[in-house]
């Protein structure tokens, strides 16, 4: 054995050590609800089971919320409202890098609980944790001014605006990569003078407890965070439908995401929605083919295919498109798949046995459809929710796994003649959240990146986030934007404020002599 696999052997068992003792510390009592600075029951008493995605055996019991946890967890959040949106951004700056701090403290911690719980492998979910930290960073720096507008002067008046926050906000997070995204939705809340009620994915539970701690051991004052755990037709609807609840932040599904603006409609509540994608990579031969490669290697296999901006459909031109798809085929059989624990996997588990059929589902369509398996297409193992990294060749952008959101380690390569094909291909298909473009013709760069309907491109790159830039989606991807201030413009409130100087006139009625009334004519 030589010395890295040794070093990665012994890490995999002291990452393993750890699971079990955070097994036996934290997860043995099971996973509470945390609403107005307590740790409770819900109220009905309700519990369900969270398995472990490695070999699907019980991990943790879960407390089942419903509609009397989610009314109490509002009802704590708007009570804390009245005094946290006058805390000073100063303060609520020295109280998020305490989050920050505290994250950082207990990265390694974070990081095993969201593989044991998620599958994800070690190696990403060291970066989340750290993400998560930097998230709360960023928006700790930014809430002093989050209430900053403008100067909008105007002839016989100054005009004025000002941010507010909106008040209590659901936030409602996915089961991929569940810490890293719940940060990236409650720093800013909280930065912005929000109260929270958190209600994360009842696939993958346990980092938002861990979460909801480290916000209450930093300061945060009772009831301006609460957490209540549950399934989405019953917690889940209750949030959104909630009326102290003034909007709603979702990652997830894109059918969720029309229930939830259903649900919401008689609240008129403001929604956020990070939806599903099938995003394209785009390969010119012009590119850098070796540069592109490792690009749509990354973007398609890391983080086992479960992300949202993943590039699933990669379009090749086709003078390249037999090598360029034979070297994805080579490095997707080389990927390492297996114990999320082990620093030198690369693909662990999938989330959940439900999801696994989903993808598994796939392989069987691409045959129907006349697509090629090139590589994977098999489960690994006999026990777990493992699956060989897949790329389907021989692909036409009408098939379903060209339009349909796999959401796993699952790549269809599509050949394209020229630069107008390409975008046709692009643009056929109802999501529109990111794009990726290869090509060393700049001017080709800048005219596709303009054409291509998706909200967040990167050209000659895989997607490096850039906090202050704003990420979302169009069409059917989601509504809004979260980064920078773009995050403010959700949570809060602008108003504006005229005073006059004095100069102008106002229009004045009922000043004059009142016109003589007519006298009915006797009789009438």
């Amino acid at each position: 054995m030589t010395k890295s696999a040794v070093a990665s052997s012994d890490a995999a068992q002291a990452n393993h050590d750890l699971a079990q003792q955070l097994r036996d510390s934290r997860l043995k009592n099971g996973l509470r609800h945390f609403i107005g600075g307590e740790w409770v029951d819900g109220q009905a008493g309700k519990t369900f089971d969270t398995h472990s995605p490695v070999d699907n055996t019980f991990l943790a019991k879960v407390a089942e919320g419903d509609a009397s946890d989610i009314d109490r967890a509002a009802g704590a959040a708007h009570e804390a409202f009245q005094t946290w949106r006058e805390v000073s951004g100063a303060e609520r700056r020295k109280i998020l890098h305490r989050v920050a701090d505290l994250i950082e403290k207990r990265s390694q911690e974070i990081a095993v609980l969201e593989s044991t719980d998620t599958g994800q492998a070690i190696r990403f979910m060291k970066s989340a944790a750290a993400r998560g930290a930097e998230n709360f960073r960023f928006y700790a720096d930014r809430a002093p001014a989050a209430q900053d507008g403008q100067s909008l002067p105007a002839p016989g008046f100054i005009n004025y605006s000002i941010r507010q926050p909106i008040g209590p906000v659901g936030v409602i997070t996915p089961w991929n990569t569940p810490f890293m995204l719940s940060t990236w939705k409650i720093a800013p809340a909280l930065a912005a003078g929000c109260t929270v009620v958190h209600k994360p994915a009842e696939w993958s539970p346990v980092s938002a407890t861990l979460l909801a701690e480290i916000m209450d051991e930093a300061g945060l004052p009772k009831g301006v965070h609460n957490l209540v755990h549950g399934f989405g037709e019953s917690a889940g609807k209750s949030l959104t439908e909630h009326p102290l609840i003034k909007a709603i932040a979702f990652v997830g599904e894109t059918t969720t995401g029309s229930h939830i603006m259903r649900q919401g409609a008689d609240t008129l509540k403001r929604v956020h929605f990070e939806l599903g994608g099938k995003n394209p990579v785009v390969v010119f031969d012009d590119a850098d083919l070796d540069k592109a490669l490792d690009a749509v290697v990354f973007m398609i296999y890391s983080l086992n295919g479960e992300r949202c901006t993943s590039s699933s459909r990669v379009l090749i031109q086709d003078g390249i498109y037999d090598e360029f798809t034979r070297k994805i085929a080579e490095r997707a059989a080389n990927i390492r798949v297996g114990d999320p624990l082990d620093p030198a996997t690369e693909i662990g588990p999938l989330v959940h046995p439900r999801h696994f059929e989903k993808v598994m589902s796939y392989f069987d369509k691409a045959k129907e459809e006349g697509a090629t398996i090139a590589e994977g297409g098999v489960r690994v193992g006999e026990s777990g929710n493992f699956v060989r990294p897949t790329l389907f060749t021989g692909a036409r952008n009408d098939m379903q796994i060209a339009q349909e959101e796999i959401f796993g380690p699952v790549l269809t390569a599509i050949p394209f003649k020229d630069e107008a094909d390409a975008l046709a291909l692009a643009n056929d298909v109802k999501y529109g959240l990111a794009g990726y473009l290869w090509t060393n013709d700049v001017t080709r760069a800048h005219r596709f990146a303009h054409g291509l309907e998706a909200g967040m491109i990167w050209v000659n790159s895989e997607n490096v986030r850039w906090l202050p830039t704003p990420f979302g989606g169009v069409k059917n991807s989601g509504i809004g934007r979260d980064g920078g201030d773009y995050s403010f413009e959700f949570y809060m409130e602008t108003k504006n404020i005229a005073i006059s100087l004095g100069t102008h006139k106002t229009a004045r009625l009922g000043v004059g002599q009142a016109p003589a009334v007519g006298k009915k004519e006797a009789g009438e």
